[in-house]
């Protein structure tokens, strides 16, 4: 069975392919170059999470805190408020990535600020994360334990809260050596209550920068010039902007909301785009494949 039908298959959702013939040719050639040249470079939120679940949203790594006993309701309304008036900008396919860069900086440090006013602390955290609703994708745990077994690097680069986004991953059982979390850590005082966060702000729309910042990283593994890309966001395409001597690169799209009116502009970016797909099925046929050995 030719590669394309086989991934094709494997999902229960709708796949959107936006040039088979040259799709095949990318796939055909990280086959050839071997597992030893591949990374993965993914999203977190709503990409190795699902987007919903039995009709029912599920909530991001910032959810998971800002739905929680940790927050009073007032901060929570000041979140939600925040929410109504920023995440319909975000996914605005009319407003371009420039226009949209003052806005997601506003709302990310807005909603920073609001977590460092409730003094959460580092110990609650573990709890938090098991008494929420956030589920990573049906099929996760062969995606993570086939790069596992294969030492192939898993780079993660989130927008949402590395600190929640690791113990969802740890409580999973998923949390191998070969992951690595880029995205933005609470920095906690000597008592262990929130009082900053460290480094770079990184939001939806500025992983390029994230990417680049980290291209020590991408030197560590630079004889790994073959990509896979999982997003579920246009910011998310420029997450490999720091790999070195690219070959090769397979974007594969989440498409969860607001489908119709943003399908034109992921089809236009991604190799692959998955409609509405709660699932690893279409990642984990691509990897069988491209890592099988003859």
């Amino acid at each position: 069975m030719r590669p394309l039908k086989m991934i094709a298959e494997m999902s229960k959702a709708t796949v959107h392919m936006k040039d088979p013939e040259h799709l095949e040719q990318i796939l055909e050639s990280i086959k050839d170059s071997g597992p030893n040249t591949l990374q993965v470079i993914s999203d977190f939120d709503m990409t190795l999470t699902r987007f919903a679940y039995n009709g029912k949203r599920c909530p991001t790594s910032h959810n998971v805190l800002d739905n929680s006993k940790l927050i009073s309701k007032t901060c929570q309304a000041e979140m939600k408020n925040l929410l109504n008036t920023y995440y319909p900008i975000e996914i605005d396919s009319t407003r371009s990535i420039e226009e949209k860069l003052p806005l997601m900086v506003e709302w990310w440090t807005k909603v920073h600020n609001l977590l460092i006013e409730q003094k959460i602390r580092k110990d609650q955290l573990t709890a938090v994360v098991k008494e929420s609703n956030v589920i990573l994708r049906e099929g996760y745990q062969l995606f993570f334990h086939h790069l596992h077994e294969l030492d192939i690097p898993l780079l993660i680069f989130s927008a949402g809260v590395g600190d929640v986004l690791e113990e969802v991953i740890r409580q999973a059982g998923v949390l191998h050596p070969n992951v690595k979390v880029f995205s933005n850590y609470m920095d906690f005082d000597e008592s262990g209550v929130l009082q900053d966060f460290k480094g770079e702000l990184i939001h939806v729309y500025n992983k390029r920068e994230g990417a680049l910042l980290n291209t020590q990283h991408f030197q560590e593994i630079q004889s790994r010039h073959n990509v896979m890309l999982l997003g579920d966001s246009l910011g998310d395409l420029t997450m490999a902007d720091g790999v070195q001597d690219l070959q090769n690169i397979l974007k594969i799209g989440y498409l969860n909301d607001k489908v119709e009116e943003r399908k034109q502009s992921y089809l236009d970016s991604y190799d692959i785009v998955l409609e509405r797909d709660e699932s690893m099925d279409v990642p984990n046929a691509i990897l069988q494949y491209i890592t099988r050995t003859q």
